[in-house]
């Protein structure tokens, strides 16, 4: 009678754990796969030139983005200056608070210059108000510049309107 019990269990066990064995695993799919990822991967991206420039040819220029020049410039340095025009000084803007609960980032000194400045441009191109803003703001940070600061610059400015925001850099020779 024992034997018959553990047969019986035996074989319950065997109809339990039929269903998870796995017979075949074909992996010839699989590679296959990873193959054709691989090969369009390296064969769509492009690692620096293609080709050097052969001497005596000159290539027509390009440019990317917005001249610095026909951009609105928001200067942080020792002083924060916007449109080449002092607004206040670097440490008054990283210690003074925002008067918006909603917005705890906003500086408030910032807000209302940049607001101002927004609202004329809106003024002169024919935008309503709280209209998008076509122009550009380029944000010139000092390189000793802390992120909390320059992200607390960037929400006083999403918030007065502008919403095309880039950080410029300098370059340096030998970069490419």
């Amino acid at each position: 009678m024992k034997n018959r019990t553990r047969d019986l269990r035996a074989a319950r066990r065997a109809q339990q754990f039929r269903k998870f064995r796995v017979t075949q695993l074909n992996l010839v799919p699989l590679v296959d796969t990873f193959v054709s990822i691989v090969f369009f991967t390296l064969t769509t991206t492009t690692v620096g030139e293609l080709a050097p420039v052969v001497p005596g040819v000159t290539l027509p220029q390009a440019t990317v983005g917005t001249p610095a020049l026909s951009q609105l410039t928001l200067g942080i340095g020792a002083t924060v200056t916007l449109a080449n025009h002092p607004v206040m000084n670097t440490l008054d803007a990283a210690a003074e608070p925002s008067n918006d609960t909603r917005h705890p980032l906003k500086v408030p000194t910032l807000y209302r210059a940049m607001r101002s400045l927004a609202d004329s441009l809106r003024k002169a191109q024919g935008v309503a108000p709280d209209g998008d803003l076509k122009v550009a703001l380029a944000i010139q940070g000092d390189r000793t510049m802390r992120y909390d600061l320059l992200s607390r610059f960037m929400a006083t400015a999403r918030l007065a309107g502008f919403t095309h925001l880039s950080l410029q850099v300098q370059r340096v020779a030998g970069a490419p």
